[in-house]
């Protein structure tokens, strides 16, 4: 194991947890969101000089030098890799933005304090590789948005029974991984895997649990709202507890049950005439298409799933603060009929329809190679899975187009106040649009980063699992032939392909 030249992983977890102890005691809600900015900016320059230097080191692996805890109990606890190197930085960005583009008549109603508190467990979980520590924090994490529930004399009960059920079924199931143990090169049993998978998959909001996300957008705030469904948690637990020990038909299970919610939530996005629904089903359907990806075990289809992972954080994490940004000038948005706000506030039109179209896969943009990559293995694997995909992106472009005309155009809005952006907001506009539109002319960092990240998550599968497609070689005596080994016969696989430690990835993508 490396160490980081200064401790920026814990750093980057203890200034959010003292900035919400701190904030929580302010009066003040101006106060509160200035210090929670200072917070937020404090965490997002440790959390990115970690990603440098992990990256200076050339290591696989790296954690804190010092780290106390890992003395305490005798292993590391807060690691970084090449899996989390990128998503620390993308989730200090989101809620950094998510805070300063906060307007004033949105202090009183979000809740700065548990927005840290929240912070803080998120990239604790984020650089935690132990199953039963990532179980713990998936838990806590849900802690800030049940008191804002409650805060706001919202009813809980769809929230608290969702996120118990998959809490209970994760902590099932990695007690039944435990209990069985290693089983000699070989996968966990079905039985034991399943509690996981499915705890796994509530949290992600996967067909036919998916009414606790919509739940959560109605009852709560919109940032609230946003910033625990858009880093997608649920992709990190699939890769941290189900990934290594899965067999094949339970990664099968979820790459079908993934499939299908992709397609059913890009028709609902269609047809949605509240704003914050149709936010909400656009999220679920790339959030699936992520663990579509991470099913295939091939390593083109693995690295268009972690890129995607990475462009839908950053295109629907700014097409959400847009929306919000456009809900604190209009109140609820509806999809009903034309509002006609383009004169007024022309720069939130145009962050809208470019992070829009970064989150559909259009090109120039950040999530063109990822969509494609991810496309391109899907049919290869079989061609109506990569169809299903074609038609799932198709609809979502379709319904971001609608949505932006119903809001934008068709009409001429009047106001007796001025809609444009502040500064705060046009600064979170930009950095945005700049940061889709440089993942999108020069693809090739991020892509080579997501290769090496599915390279070694490949690695480490097929260390615990083994390769299906290796065959022994068997042992020659003198004086004796060899035996030509019998290739197994090739058996159809409707979802996943067995895996493999070799590919290649078309960089021309």
């Amino acid at each position: 194991m490396t160490d980081l030249h200064l401790p920026w992983l814990e750093m980057g977890i203890l200034i959010p947890l003292l900035g919400g102890l701190l904030v929580g005691c302010l009066r003040d809600p101006l106060a509160a969101r200035k210090w929670s900015l200072v917070a937020c900016g404090m965490t997002l320059v440790c959390v990115v000089s970690a990603w440098q230097d992990f990256g200076i080191l050339h290591a696989t692996r790296a954690d804190d030098p010092g780290h106390v805890l890992a003395k305490l109990i005798g292993r590391e606890i807060f690691i970084i890799d090449e899996l989390s190197a990128p998503l620390l930085p993308l989730v200090a960005l989101l809620y950094f933005l998510v805070t300063i583009a906060t307007m004033r008549t949105k202090v009183r109603r979000f809740s700065f304090s548990w927005m840290l508190f929240s912070e803080a467990l998120l990239l604790a979980t984020f650089s935690c590789s132990e199953p039963w520590l990532v179980i713990a924090l998936l838990a806590l994490g849900t802690v800030p948005p049940f008191f804002e529930l409650r805060a706001r004399k919202r009813c809980t009960r769809m929230y608290a029974l969702y996120m118990l059920t998959s809490v209970g079924l994760m902590v099932l199931g990695q007690l039944l991984v435990t209990i069985e143990g290693e089983t000699g090169g070989k996968p966990h049993a079905l039985w034991a895997v399943i509690p996981i998978l499915f705890g796994v998959l509530i949290r992600c909001g996967t067909l036919p649990f998916h009414t606790w996300t919509t739940d959560l957008f109605e009852k709560a705030t919109f940032g609230t709202a946003l910033l625990f469904l858009a880093p997608i948690t649920g992709a990190y637990a699939a890769v941290r507890l189900v990934l290594p020990v899965a067999p094949d038909a339970a990664l099968r299970i979820m790459g079908l049950m993934s499939l299908i919610t992709a397609a059913y939530s890009a028709a609902m996005a269609l047809v949605q005439r509240d704003g914050r629904r149709f936010f909400c089903f656009l999220l679920l359907s790339h959030s699936s298409m992520v663990l579509v990806g991470l099913e295939m075990l091939s390593l083109v289809g693995l690295t268009g799933a972690l890129s995607l992972w990475l462009s839908v954080g950053i295109s629907l994490g700014g097409f959400g603060i847009t929306m919000r940004a456009l809900e604190a000038r209009r109140g609820r948005l509806g999809l009903v009929e034309f509002q006609g706000l383009y004169e007024n506030t022309p720069a939130l039109a145009v962050c809208f329809l470019l992070t829009g179209l970064a989150c559909v896969g259009f090109p120039l943009t950040i999530g063109f190679v990822g969509t494609e990559l991810l496309i391109d293995d899907a049919v290869k694997v079989y061609i109506y899975i990569g169809a299903a995909v074609v038609v799932a992106s198709a609809m979502n472009g379709i319904a971001m187009v609608q949505a932006f005309f119903l809001l934008f155009t068709g009409t001429r809005h009047v106001s007796a106040i001025s809609l444009k952006i502040g500064v705060r907001e046009r600064f979170a506009v930009l950095t945005l649009a700049a940061l889709v539109l440089l993942g999108g002319v020069f693809p090739q960092p991020g892509v080579v980063s997501r290769y090496n990240a599915a390279k070694q998550l490949t690695r480490e599968r097929t260390a615990l699992v083994g390769d299906p497609k290796q065959v022994p070689v068997p042992q020659v005596t003198p004086g004796k032939k060899a035996i030509k080994p019998v290739k197994p016969k090739a058996t159809p696989v409707a979802l996943a392909p067995a895996a493999s430690t070799t590919g290649s990835v078309s960089i021309g993508h």
